[in-house]
């Protein structure tokens, strides 16, 4: 009987809508990443499993350095339980509103597409997550993101995540830019 439930879920959750570039804009503001990104930022997030509860909270430090051509951005997350992370993302303008990047955990190159206040993120990544036994393992999903740009200072994010081609969650982070 639990796994029926949990199959429906899986399903039910499976159609649902996700943003698409076809959705209206619904905002005037044009969002350029290297731009918005360019500086001192501190970013509020969490992730939610595909029932609603939240496992994981976090807050991210984040710099970022545009050059002209490279997008670095280093990011030093602390977790509800003290736990730390840091990623160092190198991202690539590759066309007036498209971007490729690498970090390290993630498989491939990640894309991005820019389109009015709006960004889309893909990749696939190997994330440590803690075990019950206060270990970590790896994990291999993918990200969805989608972002907003809603002020000048302020952009909302939320991440659909997979694995194995299944919803498993999302994450819904709030970044702020502070210079």
């Amino acid at each position: 009987m639990r796994f029926a439930i949990l199959g429906g879920l899986a399903l039910m959750a499976a159609c649902t809508g996700k943003p698409s570039f076809d959705d209206a804009t619904l905002s005037d503001k044009k969002l350029d990443i290297e731009e918005f990104f360019d500086g001192e930022l501190v970013a509020y997030g969490q992730f939610q499993d595909i029932l609603g509860t939240v496992r994981r909270s976090f807050v991210v430090n984040i710099t970022g350095d545009w050059d002209g051509q490279v997008l670095t951005l280093t990011e030093d997350f602390v977790y509800e339980d003290g736990s730390t992370e840091q990623r160092i993302w190198s991202l690539t303008k590759t066309g007036p509103e498209s971007w490729t990047g690498t970090a390290p955990g993630v498989i491939g190159t990640a894309t991005g597409q820019e389109q009015d206040n709006r960004f889309n993120w893909k990749y696939e990544i190997d994330l440590a997550v803690p075990s019950a036994d206060g270990t970590s393992e790896t994990m291999r999903v993918t990200f969805d993101d989608w972002m907003w740009l809603q002020t000048d200072t302020r952009l909302f994010n939320r991440a659909y995540v997979k694995r194995y081609g299944v919803d498993i969650g999302d994450v819904s982070i709030s970044f702020e830019k502070l210079d």
